[in-house]
């Protein structure tokens, strides 16, 4: 069975061993205290851990606190004229507007979640509705914290960009670019000063404005195999290299493979183009078999950020089972609810 030359053998290394496996949710970054200085109550900050079942890092709670400085009557619109970002998601909760809902059965899930989401990936800010443009805490495991926060343009398909560990670092980032955009000294003015309070509140907390940390890195000599999202999955893999085995084909030819399916001018023609995709699975099923279980999150995850309907009972298949042998069966439940209600609108459940 061929393999993928772009991955080294590092990945089957003792770096990656029991990846994404740590139950300590709390990073070893040297500011474990900065939790002392949120004056979120404790008893939302349950509400919302116990809505989306994830544990929310500390930045979450500050950037609230920042943008409640910005705009006391409103925060989660704080952002909305100088970048054209929206708090959202999460963020909700912390407004309180749970309470005035018009959804008796808001699913917190699939609370904006966009198209192109892989479970791993939870919506906090949103920017421009045309393309779709969006940045989300993106996780490993659901018991951990998040690793980065990454954006995605929606619109231009599934792929995650990294822009640093926290909030006010990936805020900053979209900050300097749209600096660098505008000619209106006016608005160059208030990026300037909603620039100046971002980093100065972020320099006294603590927080990394780089957008690839020293944390990010390290991860990613975890990282078993990039996907089409570009992001990485970390599996456990032990010291013989049990965990994850490589897909017999290469990224592109595995998205010619995922076209020519789509593409078909006929069922028939389609059914024969599947053919590739079900050999993948027997070689999937037996890696299940001998636990090497990355192997069916692997091509789970390309087949779902392919996007494409005809791939959703082939991702229902594979992805659940995958994230269960993993011992993350949050994630399996995330995927399920996803595919049974992918769409491109309706992202606001509290609305719905």
């Amino acid at each position: 069975m061929a393999g993928r030359g772009k991955r080294k053998a590092a990945s089957r290394s003792s770096e990656v061993m029991n990846g994404g496996d740590s139950k300590n949710p709390v990073p070893e970054d040297g500011k474990k205290n900065r939790g002392e200085n949120i004056s979120v109550p404790e008893e939302l900050r349950q509400e919302v851990q116990g809505r989306y079942k994830l544990p929310m890092p500390e930045d979450f709670y500050h950037f609230w606190e920042f943008c409640e400085k910005l705009n006391p009557g409103n925060p989660c619109e704080a952002l909305k004229l100088s970048l054209g970002l929206r708090l959202v998601g999460p963020f909700d909760i912390l407004a309180g507007k749970p309470k005035g809902t018009k959804n008796p059965e808001p699913n917190y899930l699939l609370h904006w979640r966009y198209f192109y989401d892989p479970p791993e990936f939870q919506t906090v800010i949103n920017g421009d509705s045309e393309t779709q443009h969006h940045l989300g805490y993106f996780r490993d495991t659901p018991e951990e914290l998040p690793v980065f926060v990454g954006a995605n343009v929606a619109k231009n398909g599934c792929s995650v960009v990294q822009m640093g560990d926290n909030l006010f670092s990936s805020v900053n980032l979209l900050l300097s670019r749209r600096l660098k955009e505008v000619s209106n000294k006016s608005q160059s003015s208030v990026l300037k000063e909603l620039e100046s309070k971002l980093t100065a509140v972020a320099k006294k907390l603590g927080y990394s404005l780089e957008q690839k940390t020293k944390e990010m890195k390290q991860r990613d000599r975890k990282i078993a195999t990039r996907t089409f999202h570009g992001a990485g999955l970390v599996v456990p893999i032990d010291k013989t290299g049990v965990g994850y085995r490589e897909l017999p084909e290469t990224d592109g030819s595995l998205k010619k493979i995922c076209k020519a399916i789509v593409e078909a001018p006929t069922d028939e023609a389609r059914i024969k183009a599947f053919a590739p995709i079900q050999e993948i699975i027997t070689y999937v099923q037996f890696a299940n078999d001998e636990c090497d279980y990355g192997m069916g999150y692997e091509l789970g995850i390309d087949l779902f950020c392919y996007g494409s309907h005809y791939f959703h009972k082939v991702v229902q298949q594979l992805l659940p089972l995958a994230y269960k042998l993993l011992k993350r069966p949050l994630f399996a439940e995330i995927i399920e609810v996803h595919l049974a209600n992918r769409n491109w609108d309706d992202l606001d459940q509290l609305n719905a």
